[in-house]
């Protein structure tokens, strides 16, 4: 069955405050030892044939490109990468680390994604950012010098102190700076992270969801008017555009994870690897199952998870494709659902679809959480 790749990249140069991912601070030796692990964990996969590959982390470019590159030469030799799809790559804009564009671009990736999520200077520093906004137009600068002509750039909204005026300051500097795609979230209070125990001392510091929801409102006007399709709840793209790798998520297809903490869903088996590094890098190097987490999903649970998937998107459920998929009628079986938040305007059915509206973006939670209760 085709997948999706993911490869989760650990290491940081420093840590934010309010991230909660499996990651560490760089430290070149166990850097090293992640790699190895990696690429153990890649030859010892059951092959299949990679639609896309999407580099996250942690900071993919703490590490040299040369590594990168290496790493994504060993995925391609074992899945079969076709040469035209889509290969992204995240990046911190730090000025010390947007090196090697040149030879991330020869080696075969070609989308970037740049983890901006502001461009005012006293939001990047209340998010523990060492970039300033200058480095965000930098690195734009210095990936379409090495050939990238698909650049996504990450924001976020609820910033402690942001305001609709600062928010709309970095919405305008990144339609300014060209590029093919833009990523809007809403800030998360993590479990465990700085940020949850300052929200402890200080909840009134952080936004309510009225005020996120005037900045996502705002954020939706201002990109749209500027040309952006928003085809799924936090992600705007220009014609042609929308990430490839994204789009099958939405779609409830396949996909491999690798590295730690990474999730995989293949023949209706959801994993999640270990978030112990140690555990995880003993396990790969010794050729070992790694530990972690699965579950099945069949029936309604599965149903019920690619209606949630699918209503993100702007094209919502498929009817047609839904029934092929689940055996299952779309408009019957979740009758009651969607008539009630369709009289409440949230939703909007046709004969061939169901989607959300417009509003019903605004509590897409709520909505997309009755479809998955049916199961």
């Amino acid at each position: 069955m085709p997948a999706a790749i993911y490869v989760h990249w650990a290491f940081c140069p420093y840590i934010c405050p309010y991230c909660d991912f499996a990651k560490w601070a760089y430290d070149e030796r166990a850097a090293e030892r992640y790699v190895r692990a990696l690429e153990a964990e890649i030859d010892r996969t059951p092959v299949f044939e990679a639609t896309t590959v999407f580099y996250g982390g942690g900071t993919p470019n703490a590490y040299p490109a040369a590594e990168l590159v290496r790493v994504l030469d060993r995925l391609r030799e074992r899945f079969g990468v076709r040469a035209d799809a889509e290969v992204s790559v995240e990046v911190n804009p730090d000025r010390e680390l947007t090196r090697g564009f040149d030879q991330l671009r020869a080696g075969g990736f070609n989308r970037i994604s740049i983890g901006a999520q502001s461009l005012v200077a006293a939001e990047l520093h209340v998010l523990g950012r060492r970039h300033g906004p200058d480095d965000v137009a930098e690195t734009v600068r210095r990936a379409r010098a090495a050939g990238f002509g698909n650049i996504n750039v990450d924001l976020m909204f609820g910033v402690p102190g942001q305001t609709e005026a600062s928010w709309e300051r970095s919405l305008d500097a990144v339609i300014a700076l060209g590029v093919e795609h833009v990523s809007t979230y809403g800030l998360t209070i993590e479990e465990g992270t700085p940020y949850a125990r300052w929200a402890d001392r200080e909840p009134g510091a952080f936004a309510t969801n009225d005020r996120e929801a005037d900045l996502y409102a705002l954020a939706i006007g201002k990109l749209t008017a500027a040309g952006f399709e928003h085809y799924e709840i936090s992600n705007f793209a220009r014609p042609g555009y929308r990430c490839e790798h994204n789009a099958n998520y939405w779609r409830n297809g396949a996909y491999a994870g690798f590295g730690v903490g990474a999730a995989s869903y293949r023949g209706g088996i959801r994993s999640t690897h270990t978030r112990d590094r140690a555990a995880y890098e003993a396990a790969a190097l010794a050729g070992e199952a790694i530990p972690g987490d699965s579950e099945g999903l069949t029936g309604d649970a599965q149903a019920g998870e690619a209606v949630m998937l699918a209503l993100r998107t702007s094209e919502g459920v498929d009817a047609d494709t839904f029934r092929e998929r689940y055996g299952v009628d779309v408009f019957t079986h979740y009758a009651p659902i969607i008539a009630e938040y369709a009289a409440a305007g949230l939703l909007v059915a046709d004969e061939r679809s169901v989607r959300l509206t417009a509003r019903g973006r605004f509590v897409a939670n709520d909505v997309c959480g009755a479809f998955l209760a049916r199961a």
